[in-house]
């Protein structure tokens, strides 16, 4: 019997286990636009993302098989991160010495345009701090979960996958 990987042990994907199940885009794509990052590492009968896409950009074998991005025709539009029922889409833009992290945020208060957020890593930890750019509230009464586009340091891109809203 083989192990089970840690990513299912634990119930997240590392940079480490990212960068080898998924890849990752090279530093001059991040730079150009937002692109959309899968982390999703598990054969789950589930196509969403792929369907939505408006350029194909979003590949897969078939219904079983992980979300590939065809990094060069992401758009950006971040279409997989509102639809994926799994929330395990983000969007990553450099842009400068800071990133732009596009990601779903379920947890109330939803924060403003301008707010200072709290930033989070993979398993909930405190990572640093981040501003509020662009805030997409979805319809309430469907039970949408509002996209947030947070500004972070350049060196938290690749960690920051979640925001507190602390508000005194």
């Amino acid at each position: 019997m083989s192990e089970i990987p840690r990513y299912l042990r634990e119930g997240y994907l590392s940079v480490e286990e990212l960068k080898r199940y998924i890849g990752l885009p090279s530093e001059e794509r991040l730079r150009q636009r937002p692109v959309a990052v899968p982390e999703c590492p598990q054969e789950i009968p589930c196509t969403p993302c792929a369907e939505i896409c408006p350029t194909n950009a979003i590949l897969m074998e078939h219904p079983n098989a992980t979300p590939k991005v065809d990094y060069e025709k992401c758009i950006g539009c971040s279409l997989c991160v509102q639809i994926c029922p799994g929330l395990a889409f983000f969007m990553i833009h450099y842009v400068g010495d800071k990133a732009r992290v596009t990601l779903p945020h379920e947890i109330l208060p939803v924060p403003n345009v301008g707010e200072e957020v709290v930033l989070l890593n993979r398993v909930g930890e405190e990572v640093g701090k981040g501003k509020v750019v662009t805030v997409v509230p979805r319809e309430k009464s469907r039970g949408d979960t509002p996209i947030v586009t947070v500004e972070v340091p350049l060196e938290l891109a690749w960690d920051v996958r979640a925001i507190k809203v602390v508000r005194e």
